[in-house]
C-alpha cells in the first residue's frame, strides 16, 4: 500500500472512530452500545428506546454538533491547503485575505448595532440573522478583495494578499470601534462569537455546512496537479497547461464558501486552517495528491476532538473552541518548525 493510501487509510479509521467515541461523551453518561442503540432506533424507524432523555440528547445535540465539527474542519484545513498552494506560502491561512475577519465585522455589527434584537429574534428560513448577516458579510469582503486584485482579465495574487492584509486590518478596526460601544450584554455575546463554539449545532446547520462543505471538497480535491504545478511559479504552471486564473477563481470561491459558513455557524475558530496542513506537510511532504485529502480528514479529527474537550473539561459550563484550537496548535506548529531547523543543521 502507497504512503498515501495508507495516511488515508489510518485518518478516515479515526474519523470513523472518532464518530461514535464523541457521542458517548458528555454530561450524561452514555456507553458505545447505549449511543449505537439510539442511532439505530433513529435510523430505523423503531421509537421503542426507553430513555426518551438520552435519545434527544444523542439526536437532538451530540449527533449534530459531531457532524459540525467534522465538516468545519475539513472546510477549514482543504481551505487553508488550497490557499497555501494559490499563494505558494505554507503559512497562508484562510484568514490571510480577510474573508474571516469581514465575517467577524458583520456579525459584530449586528450583535452591537442591532442590539442583539435581530441576532436573537429574527431568523430567515430557522438560520438566525446572525449566520445569514455573517456568511453574506464573507461573501462580500471576497467580492472586493478579488476586484482590487483584478488586473483586465487576470487576477494578481500578490495584489490579492496584499488587499487581504488591508482588509483584514480595516475590519478589525471596525471591530474594536464596535467593541468599544457595545454595552455589557453586547460585549458578553461578541467575545464568546469571535472565540468560537459548536454549541449551537442543530440540523438545520449540519445541512447547510454539508452542502457547502461537499461542493468545496468536490471542487477543490481535483485540483492536486494543477497545485503541485503551480509549485513551480505560475509561468511554469501555466507552461505545463495550467488555467491559473481558473484556478484562482475556484480557489477563492470555494474558500470562500467554506470559511463563510463555517465562520456564520460556529463563530471564529482559529489555527485549523494553517496548522493541519503544514503538520501534513512537514512530516509527509508537499505532494498535493497527498495534502489536499490528508488535510480535510486531519482538520475534521482535529476540530472534533478539540471539541470533546471543550465540551467535558469544565462540565457544566464550555471552554470556547477557538481558544483550544489555539493552545493544542501553536505549541505543535512550533515544535515542528523547530525540529525541522535541527534536522537541516544536522
Amino acid at each position: 500500500m502507497s504512503k498515501r493510501n495508507l495516511l488515508l487509510t489510518f485518518l478516515f479509521l479515526a474519523v470513523l472512530i472518532s464518530l461514535p467515541a464523541s457521542l458517548a461523551m458528555g454530561a450524561f453518561d452514555l456507553s458505545f452500545l447505549e449511543a449505537a442503540q439510539i442511532i439505530w432506533s433513529k435510523l430505523s424507524g423503531f421509537t421503542d428506546f426507553q430513555d426518551q432523555r438520552l435519545a434527544a440528547v444523542i439526536w437532538q445535540i451530540r449527533l449534530p454538533r459531531v457532524l459540525l465539527s467534522l465538516m468545519v474542519g475539513a472546510s477549514l484545513a482543504i481551505s487553508g491547503a488550497a490557499l497555501q498552494g494559490l499563494f505558494r506560502n505554507p503559512l497562508a491561512d484562510p484568514s490571510i485575505i480577510g474573508i474571516s475577519m469581514g465575517a467577524a465585522l458583520s456579525a459584530a455589527v449586528v450583535i452591537v448595532l442591532a442590539d442583539g434584537v435581530l441576532a436573537a429574534n429574527y431568523s430567515m428560513g430557522g438560520i438566525s440573522f446572525l449566520a445569514v448577516a455573517t456568511f453574506f458579510g464573507a461573501l462580500i469582503t471576497t467580492f472586493l478583495i478579488f476586484r482590487i486584485a483584478k488586473e483586465g482579465k487576470q487576477v494578481n495574487v500578490m495584489n490579492m494578499l496584499l488587499a487581504g492584509i488591508a482588509i483584514n486590518a480595516i475590519a478589525a478596526a471596525g471591530v474594536g470601534l464596535l467593541t468599544f460601544l457595545a454595552d455589557n450584554e453586547e460585549l458578553r455575546t461578541l467575545t464568546f462569537w469571535t472565540l468560537g463554539s459548536l454549541g449551537g449545532a442543530t440540523w438545520l446547520s449540519v445541512g447547510v455546512l454539508a452542502i457547502s462543505t461537499f461542493f468545496s471538497l468536490y471542487f477543490l480535491l481535483p485540483l492536486f496537479k494543477s497545485f503541485n504545478a503551480l509549485a513551480l511559479g505560475e509561468q511554469e504552471a501555466a507552461y505545463m497547461g495550467v488555467n491559473t486564473e481558473k484556478l484562482k477563481l475556484k480557489v477563492i470561491i470555494f474558500s470562500a464558501l467554506a470559511i463563510g459558513t463555517g465562520v456564520a455557524f460556529c463563530g471564529m475558530i482559529s489555527f485549523v486552517g494553517l496548522v493541519v496542513p503544514h503538520i501534513i506537510r512537514l512530516i509527509f511532504g508537499g505532494d498535493y495528491r497527498i495534502l489536499l485529502p490528508t488535510s480535510a480528514l486531519g482538520g475534521g479529527l482535529l476540530l472534533c476532538w478539540a471539541d470533546n474537550l471543550a465540551r467535558t473539561a469544565v462540565i457544566p459550563a464550555e471552554l470556547p473552541i477557538g481558544i483550544l484550537t489555539a493552545l493544542f496548535g501553536a505549541p505543535v506548529f512550533l515544535y515542528l518548525i523547530l525540529n525541522r531547523k535541527k534536522l537541516q543543521v544536522k
